[in-house]
């Protein structure tokens, strides 16, 4: 353990952040908390627990890429191999990082190993369980991570840590990086993380679909040429469903009103996705991706819109 730090992120996450604290084992080299101007005593309890504090300064605009190279740097050319990353509304699984660790001693070219993240509360609301779903990513090699993940810090300060530009996407595009230098990504089937999204609400969903929607339009034009394309077919999807066909039923309706029958085609998609999909919530999750779309196409154009007119948009939230 003396190899391994932890780096939190979190802004007023209360009673979640200090457990997320509590459920990091007590032996680690080093544990910092990177602040974004909380205001419920979060800095005063990691301090507490021992761990180093970065308050990040509160003019600059706050994004969780620019709070996790702010404690990474920190640990730079030390003596630190590997480094927990974890945001502050998540816990640790127990066993979770002895696992993670050993993955990456016998795999020198792997730079991130995750774990399955579950929701605590997955019964609670659907959009809980929706995010529930959304964590269970396949096993074996990936293409990305999330927030939560044990990292190889040679391997970070290879590439120069995350992007601080992006307010979204921030893991993949670290990971494509790493990707393209040779590095690999593993999920291993191991316990790795609770986390509590803590949504009951339709525009809490609404939003975090939608800073989906901005991460693939921002991917895609960073990493969309080939081999990579990066988020491309996601955000292709999310324009043609979320913005396309809705503009050609309106247009169409100049021509005749028969053009609204293109609307058919939402309805038929949510019927293919539930009969295609399995287990409990499979209908919920074929009407919400389908709906998902709109807020996903609102993402990807308020993006191309800040682009054009040369600003960057700030933080697009849900809690």
């Amino acid at each position: 353990m003396n190899r391994i730090a932890a780096v939190i992120i979190g802004r007023n996450e209360g009673a979640r952040f200090l457990e997320c604290l509590t459920s990091l084992p007590n032996d680690l080299a080093r544990v910092i908390y990177v602040d974004s101007g909380s205001t419920d005593g979060s800095v005063q309890a990691a301090k507490a627990q021992g761990a180093g504090v970065v308050e990040l300064d509160m003019s600059l605009p706050f994004t969780a890429a620019r709070a996790r190279n702010a404690g990474l740097e920190l640990l730079f050319d030390t003596e630190i191999d590997f480094v927990q990353l974890i945001d502050g509304d998540c816990a640790l699984r127990e066993g979770w990082i002895e696992a993670a660790c050993a993955a990456l001693e016998e795999n020198p070219t792997w730079a991130v190993v995750c774990g399955r993240r579950r929701e605590r509360h997955p019964d609670t609301s659907v959009f809980n369980a929706l995010c529930d779903h959304e964590w269970d990513t396949p096993v074996g090699p990936a293409k990305a991570c999330g927030g939560d993940a044990l990292m190889r810090l040679s391997a970070l300060q290879h590439v120069g840590g995350y992007d601080p530009s992006l307010i979204a996407g921030e893991e993949p595009d670290l990971c494509v990086r790493l990707r393209q230098h040779g590095w690999h990504i593993e999920r291993l089937d191991a316990e790795m993380t609770w986390h509590d999204a803590d949504m009951h609400r339709f525009d809490q969903w609404w939003r975090r679909t939608q800073r989906a929607g901005h991460a693939f339009a921002e991917g895609a034009a960073l990493h969309g040429n080939p081999p990579e394309r990066h988020w491309v077919v996601e955000t292709r999807r999310a324009l043609i469903w979320g913005a396309a066909l809705p503009v050609i039923a309106i247009l169409g309706l100049f021509w005749s009103p028969w053009v609204l029958l293109v609307l058919l085609v939402y309805p038929a998609q949510i019927l293919r996705l539930g009969l295609k999909g399995r287990g409990a919530g499979r209908w919920a999750r074929a009407i919400f991706t389908v709906l998902g779309k709109f807020p996903e196409a609102q993402g990807a154009l308020g993006y191309y819109l800040s682009r054009l007119r040369g600003t960057k948009r700030g933080l697009i939230e849900y809690k």
